[in-house]
């Protein structure tokens, strides 16, 4: 747990040290061109500590503090850390890869991290974990494996559809997401099989994506 809160703390601290707009800000957010031309690579993973406003943070923060504890325990610390700051790094290399043509694109946020911190757990217990919505009473709570599809397929459809103002980094999400959820399996793949059908049918919409960017060369 005491990890937990030092990322959190960390995150915090980075987060109102660099606000939206700073130098640091704009130093150490996500951005095609200086990764990609100036070679800034520690953007990939200081982007993940900066965010928009106290309501991204507190939103992200809380939601890791929910299930850090749960995947703590299944994944011990390193196991933790390789999940969080490795979904950060995939979410945004995702990016990369989708945004390479489009030098402009920006974006901030542990999203990626918690997304996969979120779909490590889930993955463990797809049918049985219950995912609760902010606000709404704990009986309107999702199985793992139907929040999951909802979460993936909002994102796809974002992704292919995109929208004016709309300032959420689907692709660092789904990457995030989907590191998280092949790390889970990698290390639990008695569990996978034994969750097969309920990881397929949560993972539907990741493999329509798959379909769309590397045979229909939809996006990126």
């Amino acid at each position: 747990m005491n990890i937990i809160i030092l990322i959190i703390a960390i995150t915090c601290l980075a987060s109102f040290a660099a606000p939206a707009g700073s130098q640091y800000f704009e130093q150490f957010k996500f951005n095609v061109s200086a990764i990609k031309y100036r070679k800034e690579y520690i953007r990939l993973l200081s982007s993940g500590f900066l965010h928009a406003d106290f309501i991204h943070l507190a939103l992200n923060m809380y939601v890791l503090y929910m299930f850090g504890p749960y995947v703590m325990e299944a994944f011990g610390i390193i196991g933790f850390l390789i999940i969080y700051i490795g979904s950060i790094l995939i979410g945004n290399l995702f990016s990369l890869l989708i945004y390479k043509n489009q030098g402009w694109y920006s974006a901030i946020g542990a999203s990626g991290g918690v997304a996969g911190i979120i779909f490590a757990g889930v993955s463990l217990s797809p049918k049985l974990i219950k995912i609760g919505i902010i606000f709404l009473p704990p009986e309107l709570s999702l199985p793992g494996f139907i929040f999951g599809f909802l979460y993936f397929g909002y994102s796809v459809y974002s992704m292919l559809n995109p929208r004016m103002n709309d300032n959420i980094g689907h692709a660092a999400h789904l990457g995030g997401a989907f590191f998280g959820l092949v790390y889970s399996i990698a290390i639990y793949p008695q569990l996978a099989v034994s969750n097969a059908l309920f990881l397929l049918i949560m993972s539907a919409p990741l493999i329509y994506l798959a379909y769309e960017i590397f045979i229909r060369k939809r996006i990126g």
